[in-house]
């Protein structure tokens, strides 16, 4: 059996050849529906008395053929054995569109009958295989387009015209519409907007039903677009180029309204067609055009060329859609509606009709897409028509208008930007630069939706990138990218008012181009940026490209052009001042030859922007040779093809100021006319004739447009004027009408305006952009790769950082604060992928500023008031998360990061230790492991009590204070709303991991770590003589742990910060006077230095030990409270690092330490165990020490410091160095070289003379046995000395010799 299959609407009931049952089902479900429909309009003829009479009446009269038909199809129906598609439907359709073609029949029956042809329509019975399909479809267009009936109420009326639109839109929809005409597809939209005319005089539902019914049927329409490939059928005869084709879509078309046979739709209130003229309530006086469904004529002044008739009977494709676009795009021919004038700026006619196109329009080219760019006529109709109509109504007052305007120019953009260089240049310039200020006139909601727009576009990823490449790299275009981005910089500022909606958006627009960047950046493609330089003259006007698809010859070459269009506003500059400087400016930038030609002065003078216009025009009427050869070849730029006399003198004039001498304008206007008879004779008869014509223009515009002449010009005046110009005879009456006129209501300007600002679209703009369009090279497209990222930002940077910093400090909103500091973060990133330090130094400043740490303290508690400022906790998390990222460019930023580093020391909120080098992990790996000091030390902290005066340095310190029950004064409870502003404080800062930037600055570039220890030094303050305040020298010790820290965390590139380390902590050594925690940090860090770095680092270990000698220049006092402590941190690092030291001043710097604990009660132990590792069994005793060691063991020996036995001690460990002194007697001898053994032992001589001088000093102590030792000893010395004497006599021996 058959069954209903719903898939679009209604569908058809489809037939299964498998089961005969279910065929003949289906049959007669078929029959039996449109049997259905054959009863439903007899039965609404049979009411009225008209048709119901004849069914009663006796006589032999006949029925009336409507019913006959009806009748004779309800008997046919069911006995029809062949399937319905083999069935032609003129058969079952015919009888219905008889009756809805009747003039007889009133609005009931011919609404019924219409909703039958419908549901037949919507059954699928009918689709492109059916028999006579194509005459079937003709056949029901036509006859719904023509209906016809009598009306006897209005409701009635209106029912039928929704009847028709359902219909009409049901034929565009159903299977067979393919096989429509060219023809019909216009007759149906044109039928849909005649009603839609005439619904403005009906009910509100039938005017919005007849809308979207015409809306439905352009996107029905137009989805085919992509669909045709077949180009050709939308070109006349297959052979018109497209040249040819723009060209002649610059005019208008000629729509006319054919009458179908039987007439339009009428009724018995209308007896006339239904007309395009609209109602007076529906489109104020709007003369709404008619496609004309026969012949689609595109005319020009030089050829008329028509469609070819069989084109427009075809099936339907882009012959339709051109027509309908067109006639889409005449309803906003506003000059022609409106009799607007050009410098007009707003449009007070009633947006209805405008905004009805407008969408459909849109939605035309959702669904075309990028096919339109396929067929040249569409093309060229979005090129031209549209797009000066769009420019038009981008200045309507109404928002809804604009934001239309703006939505289609969008959809353009993505569509066929590679199509609309010019047109887009056009629109951001003349339409959205102007309405988003208020200066040109613009209202709140013009500026608004000028900004959302704009907002719209930066969100598109490679917009902006597309408008520089494209635009600000091309020195005919203007600066589209640097206008916008200025405009929401200023646009974002709040100036003396609160932030508003365009603020915010402005904001919104600005971190969109700025993530979009980042976004690029992250695409791991940024190039290294190498400056553009010209070394030779090249014809800046004829610099080309070899592949505008590939980047490695776009990129260059837009960056080259970009480089040449700054020197040209360079060298404009300079020519305004002084025009003969500006040109040797530019010969010196080899933008102008060595030698000056009138063809480079020429093209400079027209391609530069920002030149004064004055003396331009002074240098090209001037009478010397070299300037009117100038002025011919800056003539000879302009393209004056096909264009009218007045459009190209409009052009001319506006790039210059027409000199006030006559010698000088007849000069100015020899040129002109000379090149605007070679480009466009028309009738001219030769150049004379448009010399002449030309000075009359410019008279006439001088007598219509001067406010002191009184008695203006007539018409009548200017033809009797020009007359016997033309080579003797007159120019056409017509032709100097038109210029009257012309002139008469649109001004030439002989005095251009100058400067910057954005100009208005006037039609000989417009005319000029389009042949400029032509010509235009192609279209830039980028990918996702930051090719010209580093230039753009570069030029973006600093008031975009400024832009987004007064936001931020005037928003009361935390998403506003996120979507800032999203903002900060994009800037930082392609900061630092661009190697663009100083920006990221001034986003650290200006983010520092918002922290509040820098501000002096003016409330009780600063942490609880910096935990309740959410906007200070953010930026301080942002500061220290770039400097964890982005520390690498991070330069001069390191103060100000420093700064409120200190803050937050002096505010107890940092760890005990912030910073740990990599050495001491495993010393506080059971306190606090790597990454975690920041968290433990926080854990523990408690909110202080309230009104507590903050007497320690340390959070620590004053919850203790807040624990005390020693104190009288009661302590007041902190609160809730307290604890949680503690406990967001401690949460912000363990965010910011601060103690990472120390940590981790090994893996910081050489330069920014240097540049951070600087900071670290300029920080401390330099040291001074004196008491300094707790605070200051508190400060200064911190910073000198930190800077200690990294010097060991960077031991591996311990040469680039060592001069400066040292040089502090000289400073701090040489100026305390007193003992002190900074100079204790001082010495004991240079001893752990030391100690660190001695296995490392040989080539600066003479450096290194020669840095401890400043231990020996503190202060008495200073020396004496730190005695014990150096010297066993001294003996440590001699424990550790003995193999280490080599050279002579090495060892005389640490015995020299030794030494001076001799004497000292605490410090002399362990200064004598040093002492005794190092000469205990001679294991580190070498020639370059002994004498040195030797010497120190002597003070050691008659030191009376400690028991007699360390002094016994001493004197063993000098006599038991004479086996070193045999040891190297002995290899001396078996030394090769004769001389380097005389030299040893000569050396090995006289140590043994140091040590018997300095047994015999020991030998007069006072104390008997430490002098009785030493006489043994000196005894043992001087008798086992054999070895050593012997060894020494050879070599003294051998020299003799």
């Amino acid at each position: 059996m058959g069954r209903l299959k719903l898939q679009t609407g209604i569908k058809a009931i489809e037939e299964e050849p498998e089961d005969c049952e279910a065929t003949n089902s289906n049959k007669a479900t078929l029959a039996c529906i449109i049997n259905s429909e054959i009863g439903s309009v007899l039965a609404v003829m049979r009411r009225n008395v008209r048709w119901g009479s004849r069914y009663i009446s006796g006589d032999d009269q006949l029925e009336h053929s409507l019913i006959q038909s009806l009748k004779a199809l309800r008997k046919q129906i069911f006995s029809w054995q062949h399937q319905w598609h083999t069935i032609n439907p003129v058969v079952y359709l015919q009888p219905f569109l008889d009756v809805i073609r009747s003039d007889e029949t009133g609005a009931p029956i011919t609404g019924v009958a219409l909703s039958s042809v419908y549901n037949i329509l919507t059954l699928d019975v009918i689709d492109q295989n059916s028999v006579n399909v194509e005459d079937a479809m003709n056949l029901l267009v036509d006859a719904i387009t023509s209906c016809r009936f009598e009306v006897t109420d209005p409701a009635s009326e209106e029912v039928v015209l929704m009847k028709i639109l359902q219909v009409l839109l049901a034929c565009m929809k159903s299977k067979a519409s393919v096989m429509l005409s060219n023809q019909h597809v216009c007759t149906i939209v044109n039928t849909c907007f005649r009603i839609v005319h005439q619904a403005g005089t009906k009910c509100e539902l039938l005017q919005r039903i007849a809308r979207h019914t015409m809306h439905e049927l352009v996107r029905c329409i137009f989805s085919h677009l992509p669909d045709v490939h077949d180009t050709e059928r939308a070109l006349l005869n297959g052979s018109t180029t497209r040249k040819q084709e723009i060209a002649g879509l610059n005019n208008e078309y000629a729509f006319g309204s054919r009458q179908l046979e039987n007439g339009n739709v009428s009724s018995g209130y209308d007896s006339q067609p239904l007309s395009t003229s609209p109602a007076s309530n529906a489109s104020s006086g709007l003369v709404a055009p008619r496609i004309d469904e026969s012949v689609l004529t595109v005319s020009t002044e030089k050829e008329a060329v028509q469609y070819d008739l069989h084109l427009m009977t075809e099936p339907y494709g882009v012959p339709c859609m051109v027509e309908i676009f067109h006639f889409l795009c005449s309803l906003l021919n506003v000059s022609e509606h409106m009799g607007m004038g050009p410098r007009s700026n707003t449009i007070t006619f009633d947006e209805d009709v405008p905004l009805f196109a407008l969408v459909m329009i849109n939605s035309a080219i959702e669904l075309g897409g990028s096919h339109i760019q396929n067929h040249p006529k569409l093309l060229s109709l979005v090129q031209d028509e549209l797009f000066r109509n769009l420019m038009q109504f981008g200045l309507s007052t109404s928002p809804l208008i604009l934001s239309m305007v703006c939505s289609i120019v969008l959809n353009l953009y993505h569509h066929l930007r590679t199509e609309l260089k010019l047109q887009l240049e056009a629109f951001f310039s003349c339409v959205i630069l102007r309405l988003a200020q208020s200066k040109y006139g613009a209202s709140y909601q013009q500026q608004e939706v000028a900004m959302e727009v704009l907002v719209d576009f930066c969100r598109q990823k490679n917009f902006m990138v597309e408008m520089y490449a494209n635009l600000d790299c091309d020195i005919t275009c203007s600066n589209v990218f640097e206008e916008l981005a200025n405009l929401l910089s200023k646009s974002a500022f709040p100036v003396n008012c609160p932030l508003s909606s365009i603020h915010i958006l402005a904001l919104d627009g600005l971190i969109a181009v700025i993530q979009g960047m980042a976004e690029r950046v992250g695409n791991g493609s940024v190039s290294a940026h190498t400056p553009v330089n010209l070394e030779e003259y090249t014809p800046f006007w004829m610099v080309k490209c070899d592949n505008y698809s590939d980047p490695s010859n776009w990129v260059p070459f837009v960056r080259r052009r970009k480089y040449i269009k700054r020197r040209l506003m360079i060298g404009a500059d300079h020519f305004n001042r002084d025009p003969k400087k500006g040109l040797e400016f530019l010969q010196g930038t080899y933008l102008l030859p060595d030698k000056l030609d009138p063809q480079s002065v020429a093209c400079f003078f027209r391609y530069t922007a920002g030149l004064d216009k004055n003396l331009v025009g002074d240098f090209l009427g001037n009478h010397d040779e070299f300037c009117v050869q100038v002025l011919h070849k800056f003539a000879g730029t302009f393209d004056f093809a096909d264009m009218n006399l007045d459009t190209a003198l409009r052009l001319f004039l506006e790039t210059f100021r027409l000199p006030g001498e006559s010698q000088k304008i007849q000069r100015v206007l020899e040129a002109f006319s000379e090149r605007y008879y070679e480009q466009s004779p028309l009738i001219l008869a030769n150049k004379d004739a448009a010399l002449l014509l030309s000075y009359s223009l410019i008279m006439l515009n001088t007598d219509q447009h001067n406010i002191q002449v009184k008695k203006k010009m007539t018409e009548e005046d200017f033809i009797r004027n020009n007359r016997h110009i033309n080579g003797g005879s007159d120019l056409p009456r017509e032709f100097l009408t038109e210029l009257y006129h012309s002139i008469c209501k649109n001004e030439i300007r002989t005095t251009p305006e100058q400067g910057a600002g954005y100009p208005e679209m006037t039609p000989s703009r417009w005319i000029d952009l389009m042949h400029k369009s032509k010509k235009n090279a192609p279209f830039i497209m980028s990918d996702s790769r930051a090719y010209l990222d580093h230039d753009m930002f570069a030029i973006m940077s600093g008031p975009t950082i400024a832009a987004i910093s007064v936001v931020f400090d005037h928003a009361e909103h935390e998403e506003i604060y996120q979507t800032c500091i999203d903002g900060f973060l994009a800037v930082a990133k392609i900061s630092a992928c661009h190697h663009l330090e100083d920006v990221l130094d001034d986003l650290v400043v200006s983010l520092c500023k918002f922290t509040t740490l820098l501000n002096p303290s003016s409330v009780e508690e600063p942490v609880l008031a910096f935990g309740d400022d959410t906007k200070a906790r953010m930026a301080t998390v942002t500061v220290f998360t770039i400097a964890n990222r982005y520390g690498d460019y991070i330069r001069t930023g390191w103060r100000n990061i420093l700064d409120c580093i200190l803050r937050l020391h002096k505010l107890g909120l940092l760890p005990a230790r912030v910073a740990s080098d990599a050495a001491d992990e495993s010393e506080f790996s059971a306190d606090t492991g790597p990454g975690k000091p920041m968290s433990n030390s926080l854990s523990s902290v408690h909110v202080p009590s309230i009104g507590t005066p903050r007497r320690s340095s340390g959070l620590m310190g004053r919850f203790s204070q807040l624990l005390s029950l020693e104190t009288e004064e009661p302590r007041s409870q902190p609160t809730e709303q307290q604890l949680a502003a503690h406990q967001r404080t401690l949460q912000t800062i363990q965010k910011c991991h601060i103690d990472s930037i120390f940590t981790e600055s090994k893996f910081l570039q050489a330069e920014s770590l240097l540049q951070l220890a600087r900071a670290l030094i300029w920080a401390a303050g330099r040291p001074q003589k004196g008491n300094s305040s707790p605070e200051d020298e508190d400060t200064a010790v911190f910073c000198l742990e930190l800077l200690i820290a990294i010097t060991l965390n960077n031991r591996d590139r311990i040469d680039l910060l060592w001069q400066g380390v040292y040089e502090h902590i000289s400073n701090i050594v040489q100026s305390t006077v007193m003992p002190c925690a900074l100079v204790e940090k001082a010495v004991f860090g240079l001893l752990r230095i030391c100690q660190r770095l001695l296995p490392y680092k040989e080539n600066l270990a003479d450096d290194l030990l020669k840095s401890l000698q400043l231990v020996l220049k503190l202060d008495a006092r200073v020396a004496d409270a730190y005695c014990e402590q150096i010297t066993q941190e001294v003996s440590r690092l001699v424990k550790a690092n003995a193999s280490h030291i080599r050279s002579h001043g090495g060892w005389r710097t640490i015995t020299s330490l030794l030494s001076i604990t001799a004497r000292h009660p605490e410090a002399s132990e362990s200064g004598f165990d040093a002492l005794f590792f190092i000469m205990s069994e001679g294991t580190h005793l070498l020639p370059t020490n002994y004498a040195l060691c030797v010497d120190a063991s002597r003070q050691f020996a008659e030191s009376r410091v400690g028991q007699a036995e360390r002094s016994v001690c001493a004197l063993d460990l000098m006599a038991g160095s004479v086996d070193c002194l045999a040891r190297w007697a002995r290899e001396a001898k078996q030394a090769v070289n004769e001389d380097e053994a005389v030299k040893m032992s000569q050396d090995i001589g006289e140590m043994w003379f140091r040590l018997v001088q300095a047994l015999r000093k020991v030998c007069l102590d006072q104390r008997e046995d430490v002098r009785n030792h030493a006489l043994s000893l000196l005894q043992k010395c001087l008798t086992g000395v054999d070895g050593i004497l012997f060894h020494m006599f050879c070599g003294y021996s051998a020299l003799m010799w």
